[in-house]
C-alpha cells in the first residue's frame, strides 16, 4: 500500500473482503504494502477513545491468556507499549460517494517496466524454488513471482507500522462505517492469531514473542514479502526452505512456497488458464453488461458463453489451448473513468484460477492484474494442452492399434481350436 490515494482508497474498499475468502478463513493481504507513517499526520488522541481502547486491549489479553494457556504477564509486557494509531482510520475509511474506480490506472501500477524488470531478477534468482513450488502445487511459478512482486515489489515495500498497533487500532478503533462492527470482529482475530503466531515462534520466550509483535506490517495487518495476515500464515504458510522456521520476512523460499499453496488450497487448477478474452460488438455486448454482476461466482460455463458468442469456440476446447466446454466461468467488469459521462469498461472471462487469485486479494482489479503481471515474466495464460502433443498421442494410439487387433485374432484362434 501506497499513500492515501486512488490505490489505497480502492484497496480497503476491498480489503478484508480482498482478503477473506468466502469459505471461513481469516483475511489475508493486500495490494501492496508500503505506507509510511509520516506520509499521515496523527491528530491528538481523545482521552476517552484512549480509555476505552485500552479497556478493550485488557480485556482481549485476558481471554487470550485463557484460551492459549500464554503467562498473563508474558501479554501484558508484550502490549504494554502499543498505540492506538489513529491515522490508520484515515487509511481505512470508506471512500467518498465520487470516487470512480480506474483500471487503467491501477494496471499500469503494477504491469510496468521496472516492476517486470525486477520479476525477471527474481525469478532468475529463485528459480530452483520457483520450479519445485510449482510442481508441488501446479501454479505456475510466474504467476507466484507476479503476486509477490504486486504485494512488495520482491520484498522493498513491506510496510512502516508495527503489526501489534495496526491490528489494535483496527480492532477496537475502527472508524465509523455500516459494516464496523464486523470488522472490528474481523481484526480482533487477526490480533488473536497474530498473539498465537508470536508466541508459537517465539518459543515461549519474551524477548522473541515482543520482537514478533513489533515487525512491521502494512496499514491493514499484513506481513512479509506475499503479505500474509496473521491468520493465514498460521493456515497456508510453508517452511520452503525446510529449516524448521516460517520466514516470510527474509526467506524467499518461503514466501514463493507459502503464495504457491494459499492458491493451491484456494482453487488453483494446474495447467488451466487464468482468463480468457470477451468477444465485444453490437449484439453481445449488452449480454455481456448483464452478466457482470459483480459477484466472484462462477455461476455460467464456457460453453454457454460461446453460445452466446462472447467466446471464441476454440475456448472451450483443450485441444486448441482452452478449457473444457463444461468449466465454469464468470464475466469481469475493468472499469476506468473516460472523457464522457460513461466509465470505459473492458471484459474478460475469469475462469477457476482467476477466482483463486481473487481469493489472494478480494479484487478484480488485483487478479487481472496479477494475470497480465505473470504474461509479461513469461507465463503461457492458455492450458497445457497443445495440439501437437495431442495430436502425438493420437498417432501413437492409432498405431497401436493394428497390434491390439493382431492380439484379439490370436485369442479368437485359440478360443476355436483349444487343441493349438
Amino acid at each position: 500500500m501506497r499513500t492515501l490515494s486512488y490505490l489505497s482508497i480502492l484497496g480497503l474498499s476491498l480489503i478484508l473482503g480482498a482478503c477473506a475468502t468466502p469459505t471461513p478463513t481469516p483475511i489475508t493481504q493486500e495490494g501492496s504494502a508500503s505506507t509510511k507513517l509520516e506520509e499521515v499526520s496523527e491528530p491528538p488522541v481523545d482521552p476517552k477513545t484512549e480509555a476505552n481502547y485500552q479497556e478493550q486491549l485488557r480485556a482481549l489479553i485476558a481471554e487470550v491468556s485463557k484460551s492459549h494457556s500464554i503467562p498473563l504477564e508474558s501479554l501484558e509486557l508484550g502490549f504494554r507499549d502499543s498505540k492506538n494509531l489513529s491515522q490508520i482510520k484515515k487509511l481505512v475509511a470508506p471512500p467518498p460517494v465520487t470516487f470512480q474506480k480506474n483500471w487503467r490506472v491501477y494496471r499500469s501500477r503494477f504491469v510496468e517496466p521496472v516492476r517486470i524488470k525486477a520479476g525477471l531478477t527474481f525469478i532468475e534468482q529463485n528459480r530452483s524454488a520457483l520450479v519445485a513450488a510449482e510442481q508441488e502445487s501446479g501454479v505456475p511459478y510466474q504467476v507466484i513471482a507476479a503476486i509477490i512482486g504486486v504485494e512488495t515489489i520482491y520484498g522493498r515495500q513491506m510496510g512502516n507500522f508495527r503489526v501489534k498497533d495496526v491490528l489494535t487500532s483496527l480492532s477496537f478503533d475502527y472508524p465509523e462505517a455500516p459494516n464496523r462492527p464486523a470488522r472490528q470482529a474481523l481484526f480482533r482475530d487477526q490480533l488473536k492469531d497474530l498473539i498465537a503466531l508470536c508466541w508459537r515462534d517465539a518459543n515461549r520466550k519474551q524477548e522473541g514473542f515482543n520482537r514478533c509483535l513489533n515487525q512491521s506490517s502494512s496499514y491493514a495487518g499484513a506481513i512479509g514479502l506475499p503479505q500474509f495476515m496473521p491468520g493465514s500464515i498460521l493456515q497456508f504458510a510453508k517452511d520452503g526452505d525446510n529449516n524448521g522456521i516460517i520466514d516470510l520476512r527474509k526467506s524467499n523460499r518461503d514466501a514463493i512456497f507459502s503464495v504457491a499453496n494459499f492458491l493451491k488450497v484456494h482453487g488453483w487448477q494446474a495447467g488451466m488458464p487464468i482468463y480468457f478474452p470477451t468477444i465485444i460488438n453490437e449484439q453481445t455486448r449488452p449480454k455481456i453488461m448483464e452478466l457482470a454482476d459483480g459477484q466472484p461466482i462462477a455461476k455460467l460455463t464456457v460453453n454457454q458463453l460461446i453460445e452466446l458468442g462472447i467466446l471464441d469456440p476454440k475456448q472451450g476446447d483443450l485441444l486448441q489451448g482452452g478449457v473444457e466446454s463444461n468449466s465454469k466461468a464468470l464475466i469481469v467488469d475493468l472499469p476506468s473513468p473516460g472523457n464522457r459521462q460513461d466509465p470505459e469498461v473492458e471484459y474478460v472471462v475469469g475462469l477457476a484460477n482467476f477466482l483463486s487469485i481473487v481469493n489472494y486479494n478480494r479484487s478484480y482489479f488485483y487478479a487481472q492484474s496479477v494475470a497480465e503481471f505473470a504474461e509479461s515474466l513469461g507465463y503461457s495464460n492458455k492450458s497445457v494442452f497443445p495440439v501437437q502433443e495431442q495430436g502425438t498421442q493420437k498417432r501413437a494410439k492409432e498405431q497401436q492399434k493394428p497390434k491390439k487387433q493382431e492380439k484379439k485374432v490370436k485369442k479368437l484362434k485359440k478360443t476355436e481350436n483349444p487343441a493349438n
